[in-house]
């Protein structure tokens, strides 16, 4: 089973919106085996995903009431088969975290050519900045399925 770990700043928005929209996706798709989850560069475990995530998850039809924060660490990185960060600054912080890692991350705008650049936080933006957030991680999230089954970029796992 491949695992894909979705990463943002505080991992109570877009991380948990694209982990959720990307499982709920994965469900129906038989053909790939993919766990998801998220972590964040800048955060502490256990705060719960934000109102605005909350809300606009729910409109779309998904729960975010379970989900709990979690700190980006090597640990976290090296369980990931891919890495997907939400904005060029992430993926920095993951190349610091974990030297090796950028060589499977990706940008979540990578996967769509309608998506351009990094998934601006809606952090303080009100429920339009959350719906314009929620656009284009569900625009990219499903190209990324798409991508999943001739993506060339997992991890490359090496020993036993």
């Amino acid at each position: 089973m491949k695992h894909i770990l979705f990463v943002c700043t505080g991992n109570t928005c877009r991380s948990p919106m694209a982990e959720a929209l990307a499982r709920a996706r994965l469900a129906s798709r038989d053909d790939l085996d993919v766990e998801v989850s998220s972590a964040g560069t800048s955060t502490i475990d256990g705060l719960p995903a934000s109102r605005g995530a909350q809300e606009v998850a729910r409109r779309h039809g998904l729960d975010l009431s379970g989900h709990r924060s979690r700190l980006l660490s090597p640990a976290v990185l090296r369980r990931a088969d891919l890495v997907v960060a939400m904005s060029d600054a992430h993926r920095d912080t993951i190349g610091v975290i974990d030297p090796q890692a950028p060589a499977w991350t990706r940008l979540l705008s990578d996967f769509a050519e309608a998506c351009d650049g990094d998934v601006a936080d809606p952090v303080g933006g009100g429920a339009e900045a959350y719906e314009r957030a929620w656009a284009m991680i569900e625009t990219c999230v499903d190209a990324m399925i798409e991508a999943l089954p001739t993506f060339d970029g997992w991890r490359v796992r090496t020993g036993g």
